[in-house]
């Protein structure tokens, strides 16, 4: 054979097998792209997004917006398992990004861990999004459990999302009554604290748990009180439940917050936030209604505009990344708190430009 020929037979070789590994062997990556979007105030499988049971709830709950009502959630997709062939196809397409697997997926975890936690902070963001909307609405306030450190007396016992009702029962309506109430306490003594519990299906249940109390570590702290070993927080209640039929999807991240705050807003108030407009956004909600940042603008803001959104609520540490590739057509609107995405959505029934990114 000659020089030229063992040439083509190694080269036809090589292409062979480069374009076995290329078609068959999965790479170290995962690809992002445009994810379902879903209206928060409309439906998923059948059921609304947003459901009411209880007492006094307001008659706008049954208001029909029809179809020309959109506050739509937007989310990114996740392609993993993929080979070099088709991970150059999705690249090439224009519509998804190229990350390191370990950005999604990061070692020592499973897929299936992964997945559990997306899903915890998806349940987080439902009950901050319930209590930035409750607060913005101005229903009245109750003392909670609120954050529970580890080793701490009412470890194990209570439960952050637990709303105090009394000490020996003492009634409590507030952190400087809780405080009044353990005034007289000592290390080692055990208390009666009354607390609601949320149950299964959106009822709560009056429970008395025993806590020992400890000693404050804090050496500011007033030597020989009793330390429960909570920091309480006020949050609003309302007289009925809400439940999110989302909480049953595969849907996973905290990134939907601020667009499901602005559906119970929109649920529970009449008229339409949206006077009519295609809106769609994202953007992580805290309970006191600060907007935060999220990953996959871009493929956002692609998945809303293909379902034909018009104006696009971006997180304001956001905007710089989302300026770079805007879909035409797609108005995007700079929201750093839940004040100024209402505030837009006014100014845009007026007919009036909010600010932008």
């Amino acid at each position: 054979m000659s020089v030229r020929g063992r040439t083509l037979s190694i080269g036809l070789v090589l292409t062979g097998v480069l374009v076995v590994a290329g078609s068959t062997v999965s790479i170290p990556y995962v690809a992002l792209g445009p994810g379902v979007t879903i209206n928060t105030l409309g439906t998923y499988d059948g059921a609304p997004i947003y459901t009411f049971a209880g007492e006094d709830i307001p008659p706008a709950v049954n208001e029909n917006f029809g179809d020309g009502s959109h506050l739509n959630m937007t989310t990114v997709s996740v392609t993993d398992g993929m080979t070099l062939f088709g991970a150059l196809g999705l690249w090439a397409s224009g519509n998804s990004a190229l990350v390191p697997r370990e950005e999604v997926y990061p070692p020592g975890q499973t897929t299936e861990q992964v997945k559990e936690e997306n899903a915890k902070s998806f349940k987080e963001s439902q009950n901050s999004s319930e209590i930035a909307a409750l607060t913005y609405l101005k229903y009245p306030q109750v003392i909670y459990v609120g954050t529970i450190a580890d080793n701490s007396p009412s470890y194990d016992v209570l439960d952050p999302q637990d709303q105090v009702v009394a000490v020996d029962g003492v009634q409590v309506a507030d952190s400087a009554a809780l405080q009044a109430a353990l005034a007289n306490t000592t290390p080692g003594q055990v208390v009666t604290v009354t607390v609601l519990r949320a149950a299964p299906g959106g009822s709560a249940a009056q429970k008395d748990l025993k806590v020992t109390l400890g000693k404050n570590p804090d050496p500011a702290a007033e030597s020989g009180r009793g330390f429960l070993g909570i920091v309480p927080q006020m949050r609003p209640v309302a007289p009925f439940t809400i439940s999110n039929s989302l909480a049953k999807s595969d849907i996973g991240g905290p990134s939907a917050g601020l667009m499901f705050t602005l559906g119970i807003i929109d649920r529970l108030t009449s008229g339409d936030l949206t006077s009519g407009h295609y809106i769609a956004g994202t953007g992580t909600i805290d309970t006191s209604g600060v907007v935060g940042p999220i990953g996959g603008i871009l493929m956002k803001m692609i998945a809303a505009k293909d379902v034909g959104a018009t104006i696009f609520l971006v997180p304001a540490d956001n905007c710089t990344e989302a300026l770079t590739r805007v879909p035409s057509g797609l108005q995007l609107v700079k929201v750093a708190k839940l004040t100024d995405a209402t505030t837009a959505l006014d100014l845009i029934s007026k007919g009036e430009t909010p600010p932008g990114c």
